[in-house]
């Protein structure tokens, strides 16, 4: 089982009504493809990060979406996404291999431990703030 987020930023603008509408039309493109909503967030008007066309603030909306198989629409759906004017910003991110690298990674041994080497593990990367 796959496990993606959906996130929009919708131009400020625009009707909450519209949003809610568009949302909507979004759930229903990916609910087609063979995925499932397993939540939605309206995180409502923020400021942005940066001017995006001019514009200090966006309407954000947060999609967590489950796919069985790895077979999804979202493709589809971002393309609408880059089409349509009304969207500011988008990006979908796989978290499900975010679990599973949290899950492979071991704790780290404690200081006093004799088994404690000095040496970093594996691929782990670790910054340690000094500089060498």
């Amino acid at each position: 089982m796959r496990t993606y987020e959906l996130i929009f930023v919708v131009d400020p603008r625009v009707s909450d009504e519209d949003v809610v509408t568009m949302t909507q039309e979004y759930k229903q493109m990916i609910a087609h493809g063979g995925s499932e909503i397993t939540s939605e967030e309206n995180w409502g008007r923020r400021k942005l990060a940066y001017p995006i066309e001019k514009l200090t603030e966006g309407k954000y909306v947060l999609l967590n979406i489950q796919s069985q198989g790895g077979k999804t629409s979202l493709p589809e759906v971002e393309h609408r996404m880059r089409q349509n004017d009304k969207i500011l910003r988008y990006l979908t991110v796989r978290t499900d291999e975010d679990l599973k690298r949290a899950a492979r990674r071991k704790p780290s041994p404690s200081a006093g431990s004799p088994s404690a080497s000095s040496e970093p593990a594996g691929d782990e990367d670790l910054d340690t703030g000094e500089e060498i």
